[in-house]
């Protein structure tokens, strides 16, 4: 597979860092669930960093510890950090239901070994076909690369539109 154009422009954001073992309801937390999206992502994360939810931008990017996402099987957290507009999710390991549902939705995240260089609040820049994050200081971070057939969902827009795209070309 020839590789899909990297996202236009690449997103560039704030870094923020969060520990290990990051759960699902943390991301959407269970007592907002029947409210909708837009209020349930205004909660998102906040019970770690009480200020993320009001102060996240499009473009910024999660740095975060082993087992990101762990917990309940929530679709809907990876939808919350999504609507907020984080632009990705690096961290060492993920649990595999909110790898798949990130994935399935259009969130990239990617396995990150070495994220000491990405301080928090820091400014960087995130490439998704290069599996790197650049830094304004010029430094780079590489990620483990996205297998070619996940990065053509996540440039699709998720599972639905990729093959709803697939489709309509037979």
């Amino acid at each position: 597979m020839t590789p899909a154009p990297d996202f236009h422009p690449p997103p560039s954001g704030r870094i923020w860092r969060f520990g290990e073992n990051v759960d699902t309801d943390a991301m959407a937390p269970g007592r907002f669930m029947k409210d909708g999206l837009d209020v349930l992502a205004s909660h998102c994360l906040e019970n770690l960093r009480p200020e993320f939810p009001g102060a996240v931008k499009p473009g910024d990017v999660i740095v975060a510890g082993s087992n990101f996402g762990m917990g309940s099987s929530r679709e809907q957290a990876a939808q919350a950090l999504k609507h907020l507009g984080v632009s990705a999710v690096l961290a060492s390991s993920f649990a595999g239901l909110f790898y798949r549902n990130a994935i399935n939705i259009g969130l990239p995240v990617l396995v990150c070994a070495d994220t000491a260089a990405l301080a928090d609040g820091a400014r960087a820049t995130f490439f998704l076909d290069a599996a790197e994050i650049r830094l304004c200081d010029g430094r780079r971070v590489s990620c483990e690369p996205v297998p070619d057939f996940l990065r053509a969902l996540l440039h699709a827009g998720g599972l639905v539109p990729h093959l709803k795209a697939r489709l309509n070309k037979v």
